[in-house]
């Protein structure tokens, strides 16, 4: 519960279901309502580890563990400069080299290890690869405004097929009241046999409900521009049985001298559980049970009689 409450007020959630924890870039958590009364002006220093914080950079927890935030915030700051692609190595080992280099500098800045010299080593790489910097930052700008069309162009896609479908319901319902419209009035005014008429009605519908209506897979696209149809070739995998998947075969001991191990009903009715940690409820659940390492027990401790001709 001291996890979930800030540490400058000790306000929990158990005594205020509606806190809010805000954090910053150093992974300390505070309340809103602290938040606002230490940064009034706008900025300040965190009261856990005296950091140079600013208000607007303030955000609502997301987890529970205030590292996880942190880390979350370091990762995004860390990658807007560490943002080369695999096409810019030349062979795949120096892109691996490179990705274990920003793992590191992320994990220093996590866990306070060498922040002056990793600071540094920051500057010193964003002064050395200032041109693709910027034109990495260009073309993911350019990829994320794609994606925002192609995404665009989805949602109108899908409100369009939606009214369609409504469209079609819709004439469904009414060719429904106009079919029983002309039932009614050919019972009322036909001269033929009532329940013929209802027969044949009958059969028309029947008829109408087996003409399968061929639907339109919905095609869409990756941002790459790979199109893939969702739900489409997805066949129903036929069930095969051949009986049980799984058969169990006892181990087969080898021609052996002395004493055979006891059997499970022995390890309990012979004393031997006096000597091991019963079970908990916890374990029960899962299946443990006590009998089984002490069973383990006793089967290594006679392993040495065993004799394999």
């Amino acid at each position: 519960m001291e996890d979930q409450g800030c540490p400058r007020c000790k306000t929990t959630k158990y005594r205020n279901p509606s806190l809010k924890l805000m954090v910053n870039v150093c992974g300390h958590a505070l309340c809103e309502s602290c938040v606002d009364l230490l940064f009034l002006k706008g900025s300040g220093s965190c009261p856990e580890c005296k950091v140079p914080l600013r208000r607007s950079n303030f955000r609502v927890q997301l987890f529970e563990d205030a590292t996880v935030e942190k880390e979350i915030d370091i990762r995004k700051r860390v990658l807007k400069d560490f943002n080369k692609k695999e096409e810019d190595f030349a062979t795949l080992r120096e892109y691996n080299d490179y990705l274990e280099e920003i793992e590191t500098i992320i994990f220093n800045l996590v866990n306070n290890i060498d922040v002056v010299g990793t600071n540094k080593k920051i500057e010193q790489y964003k002064k050395d690869n200032k041109e693709i910097i910027m034109k990495n930052k260009a073309k993911i700008g350019r990829e994320e405004l794609e994606l925002e069309e192609i995404l665009e162009i989805e949602k109108q896609m899908e409100e369009l097929r939606k009214a369609e479908m409504l469209k079609v319901e819709e004439e469904a319902k009414k060719q429904k009241i106009r079919e029983k419209e002309a039932l009614i009035d050919e019972l009322m005014f036909a001269d033929g046999d009532a329940k013929e008429i209802l027969n044949t009605f009958a059969q028309t519908v029947a008829n109408k409900k087996e003409e399968v209506v061929p639907v339109v897979p919905k095609v869409t696209q990756f941002s790459t521009g790979v199109k893939f149809t969702r739900g489409s070739g997805q066949k129903q995998i036929p069930l095969i049985e051949e009986g049980p998947l799984y058969k169990y075969e006892p181990q087969a001991i080898p021609d052996r001298v002395g004493p055979d191990p006891p059997s499970v009903q022995e390890i309990v009715n012979n004393g031997y559980l006096r000597h091991v940690r019963a079970e908990t409820e916890t374990e029960k659940a899962g299946g443990y049970s006590s009998t089984l390492p002490c069973l383990r027990a006793l089967q290594d401790a006679l392993s040495g009689l065993y004799h394999a001709s």
